[in-house]
């Protein structure tokens, strides 16, 4: 039987649901907090929602149309053909079949999950889904059947709410993603080693 020694954690996590380095990021402090918690300590993820696109229409399209339009075409095609991004963090991407959605009713569900003890798990069914099955994350049915596989019980409203939350972490001047708060007082930007999140946990809480 394991002691708990080791004090619980908490970390606000902003993210996109859209964002390929969200995953990322989000993985190695997955493994991070797996090691903590395999320890005997505690580690709680409050996850923070962020919009990289928040005027993208509700109907999804080909994530490579819109690598098309902002980069070229010869750049599309090179974003579409790599299959290396995230591999060494067990990610299996396919950027050729994503699609680029409005996030915010995936956000939501991710409220109603977190909500419902099962925000780490749905996270990564929503990352998975779009990256790696190519699904339509703004869909209606199709967030309910990722809802059935993760075992949440989806429910009505929490709009107006999400969107206050979608504004304080503008108001906080948050303009890229991902960004990891610790309660031990340190902040990460972007989706750094395993190692930097580790310490992150295991460092002292901050007093200032």
């Amino acid at each position: 039987m394991t002691t708990n020694t080791l004090p619980t954690r908490r970390v606000e996590f902003v993210l996109d649901l859209m964002c390929a380095h969200s995953y990322v990021g989000f993985a190695r402090l997955s493994r991070a907090a797996r090691r903590y918690r395999d320890q005997g300590g505690e580690v709680r993820v409050v996850f923070r929602p962020f919009q990289v696109v928040p005027d993208a229409p509700a109907e999804g399209r080909p994530l490579y149309d819109v690598h098309k339009e902002v980069f070229g075409e010869e750049e599309a095609r090179t974003i579409a053909a790599d299959t290396s991004f995230g591999a060494a963090d067990g990610i299996e991407a396919h950027f050729d079949r994503a699609v680029h959605v409005n996030t915010f009713e995936a956000h939501r569900l991710l409220a109603v999950a977190s909500a419902q003890g099962r925000g780490e798990q749905m996270a990564e069914r929503l990352f998975r889904a779009y990256l790696t099955d190519g699904l339509d994350i703004g869909d209606a049915d199709t967030l309910r059947r990722l809802a059935a596989e993760t075992g949440v019980e989806p429910v009505t409203g929490g709009a107006e709410e999400l969107r206050a939350r979608l504004a304080e972490v503008r108001r906080a001047g948050v303009t890229s993603v991902p960004q990891f708060l610790f309660d031990t007082g340190r902040t990460i930007s972007g989706a750094q080693p395993e190692d930097t999140f580790r310490t992150a946990l295991e460092g002292p809480v901050s007093t200032v």
